[in-house]
Formats: C-alpha cells, sequence, structure tokens
C-alpha cells in the first residue's frame, strides 16, 4: 500500500483526530463560554471512526493522536482505542496518544494503559486555583491534578502543554518549570493560535515564544535538544533540572517545513493544515461504501492538496481570526 506523500515530499505518518467536539471546560483562547456544539447525529460513530484511523494505518500513519474537545467526555471512547490497539500488536502503528485535559483522568488512566496507550499530553496553563477557573471557566484544578496522580500512578508518562498567555501565566512560567521537572514530567510552551471567535481579544493574550525563551535564559540553563516525538515542538533541556522545555511557535517560527501531519474533524473532515480552510470530507465516501477504496481515493486526492505552509496572524486590525473554525471543531 502506498504511502501518503504530500506536494512538497512531506511523508505523512502522523494523524491527529478529533473524537467530539464537546468539552467540559470552557478555556479563554479555545472557545466561546456559550458555546453552541455539533449535533451529534453529524458526528462519526466509533466504528466510523476505527475504520477511518485504519484506513490512515493502511496508508502509512505510524502515530494517532486522540483529541477534542476533550476526548474523554465522548461515551464509550475506550472501546474505540481498546479496537485500534491492534494496530499497535501487528506493529502497523508505533503509538496511540491522547491529548487530554486531564479531568477525566481519574476514571480513565488505568483503562488507558491496559488499551495500549503509554503517553499523554495534558493542557495545565497554571497552577493557581483562582487563575485556573478564570483561565477555563468551568474547571476546578484539584480535580486535573487528581488527575495527573491517577495517570502517573497507573505508569502513563505525562508531558504538560502551557499555552502561554501575555497578563495571565507569563509571570508564573518558572513555577511551571520547577513543579512539572519536579514530578518527572517534560513541559510544552505554546503559542496562542487564532482560530475561531473566543470572544476576548487574542492579541492581548499573545505572548510570543521567542520572547519568554530569552527571559527563561536570565535564570536557566536551556541546552538546544535533538529530542523529536513526531510533532511540531522544537524542545531544550534545562540543565538545572535534566528535563525538557518543548517550543510550539505556530507564529514567530513556524514549523511547517518538516510537517508530518493532519487532522480530521469528528465530523469526517480531513484539515490538510491547521492553519488553511481547505479540506476533505470523508464521512461521504466512508459512508457510501463498504470498500475502503472510495475512502482511500479521497485521502490521497487530499494528500495531494496539502499546503506548504499556514497563514496564521495575530492582527489586532483583523475583525475576524485568522481561521474562523474552533480549535474544538478541527481538534487539540
Amino acid at each position: 500500500m502506498s504511502e501518503l506523500i504530500d506536494p512538497f515530499g512531506r511523508a505523512v505518518t502522523y494523524l491527529r483526530v478529533s473524537v467530539t467536539d464537546r468539552c467540559d471546560f470552557r478555556c479563554v483562547y479555545c472557545m466561546s463560554e456559550h458555546m453552541t456544539f455539533l449535533p451529534r447525529r453529524d458526528l462519526l460513530t466509533l466504528e466510523e471512526l476505527d475504520r477511518l484511523c485504519s484506513a490512515f494505518v493502511r496508508r502509512g500513519v505510524r502515530k494517532l493522536r486522540l483529541t477534542g474537545g476533550e476526548p474523554l467526555v465522548r461515551r464509550n471512547l475506550m472501546s474505540l482505542v481498546r479496537s485500534l490497539s491492534r494496530h499497535l500488536e501487528t506493529d502497523a502503528l508505533d503509538e496511540i496518544t491522547l491529548t487530554t485535559n486531564g479531568s477525566q483522568l481519574p476514571k480513565f488512566a488505568a483503562e488507558l494503559v491496559e488499551a495500549g496507550v503509554r503517553r499523554i499530553n495534558v493542557s495545565l496553563d497554571t497552577l493557581d486555583p483562582e487563575r485556573f477557573h478564570e483561565i477555563t471557566r468551568w474547571g476546578q484544578l484539584d480535580q486535573v491534578l487528581r488527575g495527573l496522580d491517577a495517570a502517573q500512578d497507573a505508569g502513563l508518562k505525562v508531558k504538560i502543554n502551557t499555552v502561554a498567555l501575555r497578563g495571565v501565566n507569563d509571570e508564573a512560567l518558572d513555577d511551571m518549570i520547577r513543579w512539572a521537572h519536579g514530578r518527572d514530567m517534560d513541559l510544552t510552551l505554546i503559542e496562542t493560535m487564532p482560530l475561531g471567535e473566543i470572544g476576548v481579544e487574542r492579541a492581548d493574550q499573545y505572548l510570543p515564544l521567542d520572547e519568554v525563551r530569552r527571559d527563561l535564559e536570565r535564570r536557566w540553563t536551556l541546552i538546544e535538544s535533538p529530542h523529536r516525538t513526531g510533532g511540531p515542538a522544537r524542545y531544550v533541556e534545562v540543565a538545572e533540572t535534566g528535563r525538557r522545555i518543548g517550543f510550539i511557535t505556530p507564529l514567530t517560527h513556524n514549523f511547517c517545513e518538516s510537517c508530518n501531519r493532519v487532522r480530521v474533524t469528528c465530523t469526517g473532515t480531513l484539515y490538510m493544515c491547521l492553519g488553511q480552510d481547505d479540506a476533505a470530507d470523508l464521512r461521504t465516501p466512508l459512508r457510501a461504501s463498504e470498500s475502503d477504496e472510495p475512502l482511500l481515493a479521497a485521502i490521497d486526492e487530499a494528500i495531494g492538496r496539502k499546503p506548504k505552509g499556514h497563514d496564521f496572524v495575530i492582527d489586532r486590525t483583523a475583525p475576524m481570526p485568522a481561521v474562523e473554525r474552533h480549535m474544538s471543531v478541527t481538534g487539540g
């Protein structure tokens, strides 16, 4: 079976799949507080998600990440994870991972390990309970911390994802580093991305990570690291802790030249680039035939349109975000 090679010679080996647009938080940089979610009938069934992911595995995808919204609020999600783990057993897939806000980990951490998941990313932007509630609007920090305890107790390797927000958590990033590294967790910092109308001014939130790095270097010894996880982060090792900090910089220094990933929404829409609106409908060919051939043909055609890079920009004068869809729709 042929691999997925885009027009610029990049092999697509990493698929991020949103299993739901719903979330039990309403993070200020991700969605508005009063979101209108997709009708449940529009979502792919778990069986359809399995078939779609498996088609990508047939085309050479080696890493699969389940996202949302919050993926663990999708009913019976663990049945999908257990089913997809068959590709781990045959060595067709290197890993299944998950990005989560941590709220549901007390319930599901042990099951994830049993299903073959070995590492997860947990989104956490502050250790201050009041500030955490302000950022997530609906979240409770102690619930997430219990989830992290459950994940590590179950044997999951955890990486913390922190969105750097000016005037919100920029003064507490040192504390995040000490805390995460003290718990044997790497930390990745992320620039806020201009996706979807969220009810606040993104230009006020935006904090360039080159500015953050210069500030961190006043107190920490940062050593360039060759470490890669297959995602967009570029890593440094902190000499004082022996652990890593990742930087995901879609605005200041994009990582498009090495992009190996595509995203599928919970409705079966394939986005070849997070920062572009061009998309391909995979739900129609998926449902049109019991054969996977129409689906594989649609995937091949779409990868042939994968762009060289995105057009992300945060502009205070622009009336709309760079991309109108919310991150929770595309998949975090």
